[in-house]
């Protein structure tokens, strides 16, 4: 069996504190007992990669767990590798508002912006 790994390490995702907020408002609003954010990576969209996210109150077997303002990120061994570097942003302007991901491993992304290819 495997443990998680809390991590002290430089996070594979960081999250901005407006995206923290957000996380933290939408976990109140969900009632959740604890604020975390899973951000996976997953076949999919038309440049090949999607990003996933999803509210998590607790780490799973493998996962690089990082806290950042208040907020835990739990990332599978997987992720991790597609992952080094990422921002997790929060947007809230006139071109909509939403979470968005800057990731320097992205050599293409598809016009909606959904989907990359590493």
């Amino acid at each position: 069996m495997q443990a998680t790994e809390t991590t002290h390490e430089a996070p594979s995702v960081s999250i901005s504190e407006r995206a923290a907020a957000q996380l933290k408002k939408i976990a109140q609003a969900e009632r959740l007992e604890a604020t975390g954010v899973r951000v996976a990576v997953q076949g999919g969209g038309c440049s090949g990669l999607t990003y996933k996210l999803a509210m998590e109150t607790k780490e799973r077997e493998g996962d690089k767990v990082y806290e950042q303002h208040g907020v835990k990120v739990f990332v599978d061994k997987k992720s991790v590798i597609y992952l080094v570097g990422t921002m997790l942003d929060f947007s809230d302007g006139l071109n909509g508002k939403g979470f968005t991901f800057s990731n320097p491993n992205a050599k293409k992304t598809c016009g909606c912006g959904t989907s990359f290819a590493a």
